[in-house]
C-alpha cells in the first residue's frame, strides 16, 4: 500500500524548474511518484533536464513559457490539464531578485520583480485551481522566502513580493479549502544555487549567513524536496494557509 507521502498518479507543474530549487523539488516530486511538468523559458534547457530525470527513471515532460506572459501562462496550464486529464499540484517557484538602493530602485525594476514573484504566482494559481476544484483535490505550494518575514536592504521589490505571496497563500487557502484544495507556502532561507553562488562566493556574505544560521551552513537544494513533497501529499491533508520556514533556524535566531 502506498504511504501518505506517495504521489503516484499525480501530475505536478513546477514553475522555474530548469535548475536550482525548482529542479530539486521537481526531482523530489518525481521520486515520490508524480509526473512532473518542468517549466522555464528555454525549451533546450528544459529538454536536457527532462532527459536527466528520465535517466533516473522519473516521469517528466516540459512546458516552456515565461510565467510573466499572461496569455502564454494561461494557455500552458490549460494545455497541461487537457493533455494529462488532470493537474493535481502546482509549485509556484519561478521568480527573480533585483538589487538596488532605495533611491535608485526605479519603477521599472519594481514592476518586474512584483510581476515575476507575485502576479505570476497569482495567475498560475488561479488557472491551476480550475481543474483542481473540478476534481475536488489539489495542492498549491508557493515558494516565498524568509525575506517575507525579515528583510535586508536593496531588495525592496523582492521583500514586498514575497510578503504579498505569503498573504496570498492565506487568501487562496481559505477560499479553496471547501473544494478540497490546499494552499501553503515554503519560506526558504539561504540555499546554494546557481543564482546565489555569487553571494556564497563572497567571504563576508558567506560568513554572515553562517553566523546567523544556527546550523552554521547554507542549505542544499535537495533539502527543499522533502518539504515540497510533504505539502503536495496526503500527509498534509489538514494543512492549509501555512508558511513552512526551511532555513536552518535563521529566522528563529534573528
Amino acid at each position: 500500500m502506498p504511504g501518505p507521502f506517495a504521489l503516484d498518479g499525480r501530475v505536478a507543474l513546477v514553475s522555474g524548474s530548469s535548475r536550482g530549487l525548482g529542479l530539486a523539488m521537481a526531482r523530489g516530486l518525481g521520486r515520490a511518484g508524480a509526473h512532473v511538468v518542468l517549466n522555464g523559458r528555454d525549451p533546450a534547457t528544459l529538454g536536457a533536464r527532462q532527459r536527466e530525470l528520465a535517466a533516473e527513471g522519473l516521469s517528466a515532460s516540459i512546458a516552456a513559457f515565461d510565467v510573466t506572459d499572461g496569455p502564454a501562462a494561461i494557455a500552458a496550464v490549460a494545455a497541461v490539464a487537457r493533455h494529462h486529464g488532470r493537474l493535481d499540484i502546482l509549485i509556484n517557484n519561478a521568480g527573480i531578485p533585483m538589487r538596488a538602493p532605495l533611491t535608485e530602485y526605479d519603477d521599472e525594476r519594481w514592476r518586474a520583480v512584483i510581476d515575476a514573484n507575485l502576479t505570476a504566482c497569482f495567475r498560475l494559481a488561479r488557472e491551476a485551481a480550475k481543474p483542481m476544484v473540478a476534481r475536488r483535490w489539489g495542492r498549491i505550494v508557493n515558494i516565498a522566502s524568509i525575506m517575507a518575514l525579515v528583510a535586508r536592504p536593496t531588495v525592496h521589490g523582492y521583500v514586498a513580493a514575497k510578503g504579498g505571496l505569503v498573504a496570498l497563500t492565506r487568501s487562496l487557502a481559505v477560499e479553496l479549502a471547501p473544494h478540497g484544495v490546499t494552499c501553503n507556502a515554503i519560506a526558504p532561507g539561504y540555499f546554494v544555487t546557481e543564482l546565489t553562488q555569487p553571494l556564497h562566493d563572497q567571504p563576508d556574505f558567506d560568513a554572515m549567513v553562517r553566523a546567523r544560521t544556527p546550523m552554521g551552513r547554507w542549505g542544499a537544494a535537495e533539502e527543499l524536496a522533502g518539504p515540497a513533497v510533504f505539502l503536495a501529499s496526503d500527509a498534509a491533508s489538514y494543512v492549509t494557509g501555512h508558511t513552512l520556514t526551511v532555513d536552518g533556524g535563521t529566522v528563529a535566531a534573528f
